[in-house]
């Protein structure tokens, strides 16, 4: 007997699998990502000590005045005020965890906006 597994599950199972390679340090944080289907949200997290530094969502003033929906546009623009943040705090490079969802649209957007930015992967 087969279990059918949904979206969700899936998408969990390999976000475990990537976190399996991913660590976050103080020097050089992870970059979590996490979509809905209207909104796109980022983190930068310290693994050490299990801290959020920094996040920034679709949902923020400055990009939710400019762009209404969280399409690939407004992931850019995410991912630039995030790399802008973590310059604030002295981040310049991080660890790219994309939770799960597939390197593509969205999620491909916000690392070019971080890029574009100045943060290194």
């Amino acid at each position: 007997m087969t279990v059918k597994v949904n979206r969700k599950e899936r998408r969990k199972k390999k976000h475990r699998r990537v976190r399996k390679k991913v660590f976050g340090r103080p020097d050089r944080p992870r970059l979590f990502v996490n979509k809905t289907r209207r909104h796109i949200y980022l983190q930068l997290i310290d693994d050490f000590t299990s801290r959020v530094l920094t996040g920034v969502s679709s949902l923020t003033p400055e990009i939710r005045e400019e762009y209404a929906r969280g399409n690939c546009d407004a992931a850019r623009a995410v991912g630039k005020l995030l790399a802008e943040r973590a310059a604030e705090v002295g981040i310049k490079e991080v660890v790219f965890d994309r939770g799960g969802f597939k390197y593509h649209g969205r999620i491909a957007a916000v690392a070019e906006g971080a890029r574009e930015a100045g943060l290194n992967f």
